[in-house]
């Protein structure tokens, strides 16, 4: 039965939005967090569990395995339990993970404790844009959108910033001993069980998703939300929001089927950038950049503050799309990212693949102003991708569903994209191995010039558009 709402009306509340969307994208910092913290330590985790490369790459890739499945689940469980409640299994998954991580004493169960992480990476992946999406008004839902985007660009450089102090607290090396004289790739992973426990406390603090509280009859407290954050004669947008939501009966993946028994045509647009995300191998650079740069002649060290410093062009650039994803759309700035990608991949491919090869180690040598060019041509491509195909695809999969499919959607949509993650991180070793960076950088260019065609002819805009109508 439907409950009837008193006529509330007040002026929306700006900052009460940003605080609560912020508090929401701290599932983003703890997704960017806990993918990254890996980097520093996986030349420590081959030495410690002497694992081959193979073994170490699906080491590495184990937690998007886990979080491919907390995607899937995570729509299942907030449309049944509710955003804020999802979000707290997500901290507590987290802080788990965390402390795991750092007691493994061999590498099965390291590979455990990491997807158990990636089940929280997944759920975070899904709720956060869905709850950041239903509680922003339409003027603003593309910049707080980003934020999703901004928290995991800055939760990705706050743990190769940790990797890095804490290597350099053990004498420049994750093998050496830190605190306490526990090695310091244990203290890696667990630097991050503070942000995890704050995660869970802000969830607490939040107001659920009105449009949640609208699909369960519980009008008022949805007015109640709505008054703050949009304002206004809010009763209209309650019975609104009643009309698009799915009352008689929870969303279910049957629901993204069209007539003919097909995905619908908005679900393959939504895997389609998902996987293209992931495919122009943003995540390489992420991942593996320390043992990148150390490939082609940088110390330990050295590598470890590149990649930092990498992780600071990556936030940088999102502000840019904060800034301007509003204003320009969405559709604009994923082709220019597109656009920018290709040259810059291209570059490196053809950097690395005339590269010459060091005879001892096996590796590609890049001297003089070879290795400028790589160093420029890969950060230029990470401020490419910051502007454009990391923030505005989170924004756009938040949006470009409608309320009765959305939960589902985006449930299947992240966990396209953690497969699609899997896949390249764990055949990054073997490529480099077997093909070389310049192979593997040609495969990247390929995807980025596919997203040029894929964003032109099927993506629509979405700025300024209510979800209600999507």
């Amino acid at each position: 039965m439907v409950t009837k709402t008193r006529n509330i009306t007040n002026k929306p509340n700006t900052s009460y939005v940003m605080l609560i969307a912020g508090a929401a994208a701290l599932g983003g910092f703890l997704f960017g967090f806990d993918t990254a913290v890996i980097n520093g330590a996986v030349s420590a985790l081959q030495t410690t569990f002497n694992a081959s490369s193979g073994m170490t790459g699906f080491a590495v890739s184990s937690a998007l395995l886990g979080s491919a499945l907390g995607a899937f689940m995570a729509g299942a469980i907030a449309d049944r339990q509710g955003r804020i409640k999802t979000m707290i299994v997500a901290s507590i998954l987290f802080t788990l993970s965390a402390i795991g991580s750092g007691i493994a004493i061999g590498i099965w169960d390291f590979i455990f404790w990491r997807a158990l992480g990636g089940i929280a990476v997944g759920i975070a992946s899904v709720i956060a844009p869905a709850y950041i999406a239903e509680v922003a008004p339409a003027h603003l839902r593309g910049r707080l959108g980003s934020l999703q985007q901004m928290a995991i660009v800055v939760g990705i450089f706050i743990a190769l910033l940790c990797d890095y102090f804490i290597a350099l607290g053990a004498g420049g090396s994750a093998e050496g001993a830190f605190w306490f004289r526990i090695p310091a790739w244990r203290w890696m992973f667990w630097s991050e069980i503070p942000p995890a426990v704050l995660y869970g406390v802000a969830a607490l603090m939040i107001p659920e998703s009105p449009r949640y509280l609208v699909a369960q009859g519980q009008n008022q407290e949805a007015a109640k939300v709505l008054a703050k954050v949009l304002g206004g004669d809010v009763n209209a947008k309650v019975q609104e929001i009643s009309q698009t939501v799915l009352m008689e009966r929870k969303p279910q993946f049957s629901d993204l089927l069209s007539r003919g028994g097909g995905l619908l045509p908005i679900v393959w647009v939504g895997m389609g950038l998902s996987i293209l995300q992931q495919f122009v191998g943003i995540n390489v650079i992420f991942y593996y950049s320390s043992i990148l740069w150390r490939s082609v002649g940088f110390s330990e060290k050295n590598s470890l503050l590149i990649t930092a410093i990498t992780g600071v062009v990556n936030i940088v650039t999102t502000f840019i799309a904060i800034a301007t994803v509003d204003k320009f759309g969405r559709k604009p700035l994923l082709l220019l990212g597109s656009i920018g990608m290709t040259i810059t991949l291209g570059t490196l491919a053809g950097v690395f693949g005339n590269a010459a090869i060091d005879p001892i180690t096996g590796n590609p040598t890049l001297p003089g102003s070879s290795g400028i060019i790589a160093l420029f041509a890969a950060n230029l491509y990470v401020v490419f991708f910051g502007f454009s195909w990391g923030p505005i695809v989170w924004v756009l999969l938040g949006e470009i569903f409608n309320n009765k499919i959305r939960a589902a959607a985006l449930s299947v949509a992240a966990s396209i994209q953690w497969i699609a993650n899997f896949l390249v991180s764990t055949t990054f070793p073997p490529l480099l191995k077997t093909f070389g960076l310049g192979a593997a950088y040609g495969l990247y260019t390929l995807a980025a010039a596919i997203s040029i065609f894929f964003v032109a002819l099927l993506v629509k805009e979405t700025k300024g558009k209510e979800l209600e109508e999507m």
